[in-house]
């Protein structure tokens, strides 16, 4: 028995680590290909009127304020524990109860929404009401795309996860250059809700793709299952990123629709990483193996992280110059160096988070939600200059990185209770 065990697992380690950057390098790809179809939306703003630009990102930042990263996350973690455990009929009653628990949110939504929808268009100003009856979709999408790729995700079924990322992108392209042309066309006016309607398209897509891929556990007979430790296991996990979400919500209008969205594309080509350890991390705390997959993850994201940032800070005042219009390069040009910086340590953070998640290490949450609580009333207090702001997001995130750091290498993980079942 001694034998066999010191001689597999450099071969199994091997294979391991093979698959590993061989699905790592897939979700590459396909974040990457359909974060610039994502992105080749902001193209238009070259043929719209300026405030039918800022309305539109009005509308996108009601839907990035819907807690993706948490949702998806937290289904990722219960499928994998699921998986490892041989739990998948007590995941397929969890993933029905959450998908109608966010319909019924969505619903009253919607009320409130067709109550005052009045003061809506007047407070934003919003000039095609399209525009806001549009966005109820595009927000029921929002929350239901994190849930079924977040299953995905911990089904390590990365192959599909990824093609539902690129044709999300096509979808929300074409749909939004069609709608464009449409509007441009026949002089209708409306030119921020043909837009939004090009993001619900996208979306409608990802999620039906997401939803016929995981069918076979979340369409399985069901079971009960234990509301209370049910709870003590995802409501940490969704703690923990939440507050790490909230790092991402510097306002997203005008200038930061531009600048922010070539800097989050750092995101794009590292996190698939931190996507593809989570999961296995997972697997390997219920079954108490040992990994070092971690420090790999860690390493690779660094590099392609500082990398990509002084790539962006070098190729983007170009980018910026062909993709918007005159009016928002100067401001975009200056901004970009710091958003692209204030990403690296949010994003070698985001590699020590999954880890620390994974293994159910939940002492650094409250930590985490004091910083996101003390971030956002920074907000408030230093916002005299967009770059004021992200130097603001850069301290914190250079605060969550060693904070993160602080948990993963000087906390102890629990010894009791229900981490790895």
């Amino acid at each position: 028995m001694i034998a066999v065990k010191t001689d597999t697992p450099p071969v199994a380690q091997a294979e391991h680590r093979s698959t590993f950057f061989r699905q790592s390098g897939w979700l590459m790809i396909a974040n990457v290909g359909g974060g610039v179809l994502m992105w080749a939306v902001h193209l238009l703003s070259k043929f719209i009127p300026e405030g039918e630009y800022g309305q539109f990102g009005v509308f996108l930042a009601v839907a990035m304020c819907i807690p993706n990263m948490p949702l998806q996350m937290a289904l990722a973690h219960q499928t994998a524990l699921a998986l490892a455990t041989r739990r998948e009929r007590e995941l397929a009653g969890m993933i029905r109860m959450v998908l109608l628990g966010t319909f019924g949110l969505w619903l009253v939504g919607c009320v409130g929404v067709f109550l005052f929808h009045g003061a809506l268009i007047e407070h934003w100003k919003i000039s095609h009401p399209a525009g806001l009856w549009l966005t109820l979709p595009v927000v029921l999408f929002s929350l239901w795309l994190p849930l079924f790729t977040g299953v995905l995700q911990g089904q390590q079924n990365f192959l599909w996860m990824g093609w539902a990322a690129i044709l999300n992108g096509v979808g929300r392209l074409g749909m939004a250059t069609l709608a464009v042309w449409v509007v441009t066309a026949w002089a209708l006016g409306g030119y921020a809700a043909g837009m939004v309607a090009g993001v619900a398209t996208g979306l409608a897509v990802a999620v039906g793709i997401s939803a016929w891929q995981a069918r076979s556990l979340w369409l399985a007979s069901p079971s009960p299952f234990d509301w209370r430790s049910l709870l003590r296991e995802v409501v940490p996990p969704m703690l923990g990123f939440g507050a790490f979400q909230l790092l991402f919500t510097a306002e997203q209008a005008g200038f930061y629709v531009s600048a922010g969205t070539l800097s989050r594309a750092l995101l794009w080509l590292v996190t698939p990483l931190a996507t593809v350890m989570f999961p296995r991390i997972v697997h390997s705390a219920a079954r108490s193996e040992k990994t070092d997959l971690m420090k790999v993850v860690m390493i690779g994201t660094g590099v392609l992280a500082v990398g990509g940032a002084l790539g962006l800070t070098i190729l983007g005042p170009w980018i910026v110059r062909f993709v918007f219009k005159e009016s928002y390069v100067h401001v975009a040009v200056m901004v970009l160096p710091w958003y692209a910086a204030a990403m690296v340590p949010l994003a070698l953070a985001n590699v020590l988070l999954n880890n620390l998640m994974a293994r159910t290490m939940y002492k650094v949450v409250p930590a985490l939600c004091v910083l996101a609580a003390g971030y956002a009333f920074a907000l408030t207090r230093f916002h005299d200059s967009l770059i004021t702001v992200l130097k603001t997001l850069g301290f914190f995130g250079l605060v969550c990185l060693l904070v993160c750091a602080w948990a993963t290498w000087k906390v102890q993980s629990p010894k009791s209770g229900r981490q790895g079942q």
